[in-house]
């Protein structure tokens, strides 16, 4: 199977807890008001309904060899929109048709359990990634030989310095080559020598990866990594074209 990405006019709405109405009026009754959020996205603001609309009609379409990143101010959707792509939010409006096995690579070091091994943790990690205990076996060696964690594989994570837990983390998140890869920034850990043994392994899933998305502030990695760059604001696509004309 082909990986590929479709979105079409995706909206993404989150309604206001609270009941205060936050405009005093409108111009006709009924009508709704947008208003930029100072921190991202738009107010929508009726009478009846008050909403955040933190991405507002995003399409755009990627095939195997396309890698996409993401660029704008903070909470500017970048995030938002990748965890959309994940299937960690669900749209409002709008459609996402993704094709192929997605790994994200957010946050790669919570859900570990302190009272578990390194080992156990890992099984527990590959369950979550939607593993196969078969792929888990697979790949239980190879992690372990890049964590560098030694004997300490079968010691509680708890007891696991912070450089460890991260060798750890990284060595599992990076272990299996996805067929589309969505990163929000770029991924490292560890010492001087292990970031250079990270960097390297980032850089072969970035170019084994059928399609990849990528979310960072960094201009010159994203020159280096990316043939499309989408520029977002306030939710919305400011402009998307060929990384040459982004910068």
């Amino acid at each position: 199977m082909m990986s590929s990405i479709l979105v079409e006019n995706l909206t993404l709405e989150y309604r206001m807890q609270s009941k205060r109405r936050m405009i005093p009026s409108f111009r006709r009754r009924g009508e709704p008001k947008s208003l930029k959020s100072s921190v991202g996205g738009d107010f929508i603001l009726s009478r009846k309904r008050q909403v955040l609309r933190a991405l507002n009609d995003i399409s755009f379409s990627l095939l195997p060899g396309d890698r996409l990143g993401l660029i704008g101010s903070n909470g500017a959707g970048k995030s938002t929109l990748l965890m959309m792509l994940a299937g960690i939010y669900q749209p409002t409006f709008g459609n996402i048709t993704v094709e192929g096995r997605v790994d994200a690579l957010f946050n790669i070091g919570l859900g570990f359990r302190p009272e578990a091994t390194g080992r156990r943790n890992i099984v527990l990690r590959g369950l979550i990634n939607g593993w196969s205990n078969d792929l888990i076996n697979e790949r239980m060696d190879d992690i372990i030989e890049f964590s560098e964690l030694g004997e300490f594989i079968d010691m509680p994570y708890k007891s696991y310095s912070q450089g460890m837990a991260a060798r750890l983390a990284f060595s599992i998140a990076t272990a299996v080559t996805p067929e589309i890869l969505l990163l929000d920034e770029w991924i490292g850990a560890g010492d001087t020598e292990f970031q250079q043994k990270a960097k390297a392994r980032m850089q072969s899933l970035v170019k084994e990866a059928g399609i990849m998305v990528i979310a960072s502030h960094n201009h010159n990695l994203l020159k280096q990594t990316c043939n499309k760059i989408m520029h977002m604001e306030h939710g919305r696509i400011r402009k998307l074209c060929p990384v040459a004309e982004a910068f």
